[in-house]
């Protein structure tokens, strides 16, 4: 019973929280064609390092400690993604910072269409050719 209440419950979290999704580079594609904005989380460090999608907004989330400042980064966040309805694409190296932020501005911030780049920069970005701004 107690374990039929517990799936039953995350169920229902899942439905009122906000949608969280992955996409693939297709997709991301397409949507920058609608000019669903993409930001890169990533350091500055990695983004000389392997360039980044083109018309990314570059907004670190966690430094080279993995220390990070919330208010700070959502003032920044704040210019490019006007409401919690827009849209928006998040980006790292390999998609576990946005799986963290994306959580985070989904079910604690409330935005909700909070999408990531499936695989990342390395494993979705650059694993299918795609072009990057240096």
């Amino acid at each position: 019973m107690i374990k039929r209440l517990i799936i039953l419950g995350t169920l229902l979290q899942s439905l009122l929280l906000a949608d969280f999704q992955g996409v693939k580079t297709a997709e991301l594609e397409t949507l920058i064609k609608q000019n669903v904005p993409v930001i890169d989380i990533r350091t500055p460090g990695e983004w000389k390092e392997t360039g980044t999608i083109p018309g990314s907004h570059r907004i670190m989330f966690y430094d080279d400690r993995g220390h990070y400042d919330i208010q700070k980064w959502m003032e920044a966040f704040g210019k490019v993604v006007k409401d919690k309805e827009q849209p928006f694409v998040l980006v790292c190296r390999s998609a576990s910072r946005t799986k963290v932020v994306g959580r985070f501005l989904a079910n604690q911030m409330g935005y909700k269409h909070v999408k990531e780049l499936d695989g990342g920069m390395m494993w979705g970005w650059l694993n299918s050719h795609k072009p990057v701004e240096k």
